[in-house]
């Protein structure tokens, strides 16, 4: 929470009551809430706050590289904080869930992948997508 707010004051963003809260909220979430999302949550902080301005404070903040956003492709822009440990992400396209986690093989083969094309890695982004399956039953 104060990182974030801390973050946001260090590139400058006048930092006004309700950006405060909006930061509080994000930086409060393990999970990755789209606007409206966030809105609600802000909301039972601050009463008073419009689904405006959480747009308007969403948008400012990924333009500074404070927020992430992020498409699972169920239509819904999500957002993260942008300094949050690396991870990536499997989406079950049937609940929309979306599971964090991190495996060091899939992360070796991307820089094997990369140096093998002439590159170095600076980053990246796997989304999976899938469907459970079905547990037999005995």
């Amino acid at each position: 929470m104060t990182d974030i707010i801390a973050r946001c004051e260090a590139k400058g963003l006048r930092m006004t009551d309700q950006r405060r809260i909006v930061a509080r909220v994000v930086g409060d979430s393990d999970d990755h809430p789209d606007v409206e999302e966030l809105y609600a949550r802000a909301a039972k902080i601050d009463p008073r706050i419009s689904l405006a301005t959480v747009y308007r404070t969403v948008k400012l903040f990924e333009e500074a590289g404070i927020l992430e956003k992020l498409e699972f492709g169920d239509g819904r822009a999500r957002y993260e904080d942008a300094e949050r440990d690396h991870h990536d992400h499997l989406i079950d396209v049937n609940s929309g869930e979306v599971i964090e986690f991190v495996d060091p093989e899939i992360e070796a083969l991307q820089e094997r992948i990369a140096a093998r094309l002439g590159y170095r890695l600076i980053g990246h982004r796997l989304e999976l997508l899938g469907v459970p399956v079905k547990k037999s039953s005995k």
